[in-house]
């Protein structure tokens, strides 16, 4: 599905970056109305986009505003998502918000669609949506995985949110044939802690490689989106063997309270804040601007390349 684009408020800055050629990095605002708590996510937001704008790249955090997609936001515009109640959008409510007029976070599915349609390639996050544990009977898996299978972008991400089933979310991301390439790591990263246990497919030490990677996805004409998994800083973790036993109270709290469907992740990320004293929470920001440098370096690189094969 590429949104038509006339349908698509894009930033002023953005239009101007896109159209000379100059690299652009899109930001999800998920993270920023249901990932953090205010005013946290507003001096997240800010600063995630001071860090992308000082590389020399042009941030575009996505987000929708009276059902309106935007590309692009303004200082106010962050704030509004940020301090007041925002839809979780994924890419199947995309028609709900615009039709009722609604203020939106679009998530990773929905900022992918969106961004693609902008004609925008690299996008960073915080984690990825899976498979969720006990899926095998719930049949809980997020929208995210169907559309890494159907945007061919990067998206640079520090693995797969720790309160999934990160195995079943590797195999899922298998089956939809997207390629996984661990950033420096051979170990598929949780989000919290740089290992999940799990192997990549691929692991790259530069980021000419995932470039080169991406520009031969292109060439074969591939649909999928390519996943880069780059673990949180050592000094930024929770350890897997800390961090996996809050996760399990946590969801038991989760389930004894009946919360299902999107109100699942917000309600797990909340009560792990709160049960590691918001030690979480500087976790997940750190992995999320970490994310976002190596997005917008790739975002660079990737404009340099294929420069050069122009030339």
């Amino acid at each position: 599905m590429k949104i038509p684009f006339d349908l698509l408020q894009i930033h002023p800055r953005v239009k101007e970056a896109l159209a000379l050629g100059r690299p652009v990095l899109a930001l999800e605002s998920t993270i920023i109305s249901h990932g953090m708590p205010f005013p946290d996510n507003v001096s997240f937001a800010k600063k995630a986009e001071r860090l992308v704008e000082e590389k020399d790249v042009i941030p575009a955090t996505i987000g929708i505003l009276d059902g309106k997609i935007h590309v692009g936001l303004a200082d106010h515009e962050l704030e509004i998502l940020a301090s007041q109640p925002a839809y979780k959008t994924g890419i199947r409510d995309l028609s709900f918000v615009m039709s009722q007029k609604l203020n939106g976070a679009t998530t990773v599915s929905s900022t992918m669609a969106i961004a693609y349609s902008a004609g925008i390639e690299v996008f960073a996050t915080g984690g990825i949506g899976g498979v969720h544990r006990g899926a095998e009977t719930s049949f809980d898996v997020s929208q995210d995985i169907p559309a890494l299978g159907v945007y061919p972008i990067i998206v640079v991400t520090a693995g797969a949110k720790a309160i999934l089933d990160i195995p079943k979310t590797l195999e899922a991301l298998e089956t939809a044939g997207v390629p996984v390439v661990g950033y420096k790591t051979a170990d598929f990263p949780a989000f919290y802690s740089r290992s999940s246990g799990n192997v990549v497919p691929y692991s790259f030490n530069t980021i000419s490689e995932i470039v080169s990677l991406f520009l031969n996805h292109c060439l074969l004409q591939r649909s999928q989106a390519i996943v880069v998994a780059n673990p949180v800083a050592k000094a930024d973790e929770i350890p897997a063997n800390k961090i996996g036993s809050i996760i399990d109270k946590a969801l038991v709290e989760c389930e004894n309270k009946n919360i299902s469907g999107k109100s699942v992740t917000p309600f797990l990320l909340k009560t792990i804040v709160e049960m590691t004293g918001g030690e979480s929470l500087k976790t997940n920001i750190a992995l999320a601007l970490n994310n976002v440098k190596l997005g917008a370096d790739i975002s660079k690189q990737l404009l340099v390349k294929k420069k050069e094969s122009i030339s």
